[in-house]
């Protein structure tokens, strides 16, 4: 049986992608980074891996593929967007809303586009 071991982001600037990712999902390197590679993965034990590896490919204005970050509800997904924003991540002024979000559609410094949800919506 298969499982997710890492998810793989193409960034521009791997130190800088490196700190922004570190601060927002509580991960640490696993071994010493290179310019061109990083694999994140949780300080406090287990979890998906997140790498982060130099890519000249630009930015997608609507990826295939993303990180959704879990929140546990509406009162949780607000801060939790606005701590994101501190550390470089910016708004994206996303034309595929729906009508009513559970979702809030983010780029990290490095431009890839990635969700804070609320959870609690189902």
């Amino acid at each position: 049986m298969l499982r997710v071991g890492s998810v793989v982001l193409g960034v521009s600037d791997v130190r800088r992608a490196a700190a922004f990712w570190t601060e927002a999902l509580g991960y640490v390197p696993r071994e010493e980074m290179a310019d061109d590679w990083v694999v994140l993965v949780p300080a406090d034990g287990p979890g998906v891996q997140v790498a982060l590896g130099l890519s000249g490919s630009p930015v997608q204005e609507h990826p295939r593929v993303h990180p959704d970050l879990y929140a546990a509800d509406a009162a949780d997904q607000a801060p939790e967007v606005e701590r994101l924003v501190s550390p470089g991540a910016r708004h994206v002024d996303w034309d595929l809303y729906p009508d009513d979000p559970d979702f809030v559609v983010l780029a990290a410094p490095e431009g890839n586009r990635f969700c804070v949800i609320d959870t609690s919506r189902g």
